[in-house]
């Protein structure tokens, strides 16, 4: 009886200490920036302004070569509409919520632990300057890459890419309908907390 009362808190201890070993949570801390390329129709053009912000973001590593990952961001830049008639800037709060199927590569090099990403979401347009117009929100896609580096135990490095697709807002004002997809560009770098 003693034997096996010792073989099962061995076996039980054993398997506790392999599990604690599996990283499965991650925890991210990054600062960012905004990049949106300028859009053109045939009466107007959209060239928001780039600005930087920060990106919050958890991922659950589902197995060693597979996770799931939220993300939130937060930039704060102006819209910028140019047309024959004249020329619009719309102060605005830009949040971002966005989830993704991430994708770890076995490729590692010094260290580095490189990842690919694809997902959606959705970008809300928050306009602060004029209190007539309500918050936008656009659906988007999102895909990217990046990697980790170790920085100390359970804390790693992250360099990224991510790029967002999505309508051109308008604040549900004619004037302002482009009816054209953009691109914006999200690099950002920070840290990981991983457990």
């Amino acid at each position: 009886m003693k034997r096996i009362v010792a073989t099962s808190a061995l076996l039980l201890t054993l398997g506790l200490c392999s599990w604690a070993q599996e990283i499965r949570h991650e925890v991210t801390v990054q600062g960012s920036g905004f990049f949106t390329k300028q859009t053109d129709s045939r009466s107007i053009s959209s060239k928001p302004t780039y600005s930087g912000g920060v990106n919050a973001g958890y991922r659950y590593n589902i197995n060693r070569w597979l996770a799931a990952e939220a993300d939130y961001d937060y930039f704060s830049n102006a819209q910028r509409f140019f047309s024959p008639a004249g020329f619009a800037q719309l102060q605005n709060n830009v949040h971002a919520v966005t989830g993704a199927a991430v994708v770890h590569l076995p490729l590692v090099f010094h260290r580095l632990s490189p990842y690919a990403l694809a997902g959606g979401g959705g970008i809300f347009f928050d306009p602060r300057n004029i209190a007539t117009l309500d918050t936008q929100g656009r659906g988007t896609f999102v895909y990217g890459g990046g990697f980790d580096t170790r920085f100390v135990k359970h804390i790693d490095l992250r360099v990224q890419y991510r790029g967002f697709v999505y309508k051109v807002p308008n604040f549900d004002t004619a004037g302002l309908n482009m009816d054209k997809f953009t691109h914006s560009a999200v690099p950002s770098a920070g840290f990981v907390f991983k457990f």
